[in-house]
């Protein structure tokens, strides 16, 4: 019986981990890697046989660094690119070992039957986003390892969490607004909305995201929680309000720029052009199994693309 929720992949986070997670050694017979492969699999048949989806789909990075953020913020991602590209996306720096994994990540996905989404000129998150913020029957559980999704939490008009897996499945954390609101001092009641704000203000190294210089998390957290929303934080400070200590108003009028352009690069699109493959109901079995066997004789998926079929068959009962 399965659940009557929607599960939103967020693939690319769930196959970096995998492929770090697991040894190289993993490979098929003409020495590809398949870590990533197996690890994703392993992942998508925990997330069937344990959490028990109406729905899934797999999100993808259609531009890993979309155009749109760039030209709001030049330093989103800047360090991560592996070589710069005049009239299309840039290329993403990734190990050498795992970019041939992701189109057999793919076969495998379209052989079981599970719907993949994109949207060109757009990220994995804002694929999700969207996704999420089209939803109006289904509860969403968003599963990632990314804490910038954190700002989809929200109660209606159908409730959406986040399965946390940064420190992989067996220690996953399920985060509804209640959850990111304890973890992180917010307002229950905008928990995925303050945390977006939030984080505007802590900023994030790894994004290339400065934040504003003396502002951690906490202090994030308080500011926002006073003030109810990140602009109107901002115009508070613009205005110098006298509820906010002098220091403060100077670090957030010093940084005003980046504070202008942080709510394009750092909230993620809810109408993104997002295009699904297929339907995105969980089938009672996989598609073309003799194809899923077929990829697991040719990539050496042993066990992994069994436990796929397995979880899959299960939704026959």
């Amino acid at each position: 019986m399965s659940t009557g929720s929607v599960a939103l992949l967020d693939a690319a986070s769930l196959y970096f981990r995998s492929y770090f997670a697991l040894p190289e050694s993993m490979t098929a017979q003409d020495g590809t890697p398949v870590n990533a492969v197996r690890g994703f699999a392993d992942t998508v048949a925990r997330i069937l046989t344990d959490r028990r989806p109406s729905r899934l789909v797999a999100c993808l990075d259609a531009d890993w660094r979309p155009q749109f953020r760039v030209d709001a913020l030049p330093s989103y991602k800047a360090h991560r690119v592996a070589e710069e590209v005049g009239a299309g996306a840039d290329v993403e720096e990734v190990p050498d070992t795992l970019s041939p994994q992701v189109p057999i990540i793919l076969d495998l996905l379209d052989a079981a039957g599970l719907a993949v989404a994109e949207a060109p000129g757009f990220e994995a998150d804002d694929v999700i986003g969207t996704l999420t913020a089209r939803e109006t029957t289904d509860a969403v559980e968003v599963i990632t390892g990314d804490r910038d999704l954190f700002q989809l939490v929200r109660a209606a008009p159908t409730p959406a969490s986040v399965i946390y897996v940064g420190k992989g499945w067996a220690k996953a954390d399920v985060l509804d607004p209640a959850g990111v609101a304890e973890r992180y001092g917010v307002p229950a009641e905008r928990a995925g909305a303050a945390y977006a704000d939030m984080a505007m203000l802590r900023g994030d190294p790894s994004d290339g995201l400065p934040g504003v210089a003396g502002i951690g998390e906490k202090t994030a957290a308080k500011l926002i929680t006073q003030f109810g929303t990140f602009e109107a934080l901002v115009e508070a400070a613009r205005a110098e309000s006298p509820e906010l200590p002098v220091k403060t108003r100077t670090r957030l009028n010093e940084a005003a720029e980046y504070l202008a352009a942080a709510p394009t690069v750092v909230r993620v699109a809810e109408d993104a052009p997002v295009t699904l493959s297929g339907s995105d109901d969980v089938p009672a079995g996989a598609a073309d199994e003799p194809r899923v066997r077929e990829l697991a004789e040719r990539w050496n998926l042993g066990g992994s693309a069994t436990r796929l079929l397995d979880a899959l068959a299960a939704y026959r009962v």
